[in-house]
């Protein structure tokens, strides 16, 4: 009975192996590929959905790849830091505009909009030139720094 047991338990285990292999494999042009969707989701920020692209390759590919992983928890996070910096913004500058000071500060935030969309698009850029680009400050604090050699 406990050997029929353990045959039973290495077949299941055998099967699981198997099915968690093939489910996990991506090809390297895959992980280019989605690497540099998850940075080009920043354009989804044109019609104000900028963080949700970065959130749904992470949550459909962070178990197949790492790379994968990576990339779209970078662009996520940055993504969601510009959000706070222009709802900040604006905040600001409509308290101040009540002062008439911060009226002049609602010109600079279309410019201060176009900031992450052009990096996203060259984070994308890089992917696809094959470099392993990191948004400075937010790459470190999901991977971790760099280790110098």
């Amino acid at each position: 009975m406990q050997e029929e047991r353990n045959l039973d338990g290495q077949r299941e285990q055998a099967s699981n192996d198997s099915v968690g292999t093939s489910a996990e494999t991506m090809s390297a042009q895959d992980e280019r590929t989605w690497s540099i969707i998850a940075h080009l989701s920043v354009l989804a920020g044109l019609v104000g959905l900028m963080p949700f692209g970065a959130l749904i390759v992470w949550l459909l590919y962070k178990d197949r790849s790492e790379r994968v992983r990576f990339h779209a928890l970078q662009a996520l996070w940055y993504q969601i830091a510009w959000v706070v910096i222009l709802v900040a913004y604006t905040f600001i500058s409509a308290v101040l505009s009540i002062v008439i000071i911060g009226i002049f500060m609602f010109f600079l935030l279309p410019i201060l909009a176009l900031i992450p969309l052009v990096h996203g698009c060259y984070a994308a850029y890089q992917v696809s030139q094959g470099v392993e680009y990191r948004y400075p400050y937010i790459a470190d604090r999901i991977e971790g720094p760099r280790s110098v050699v």
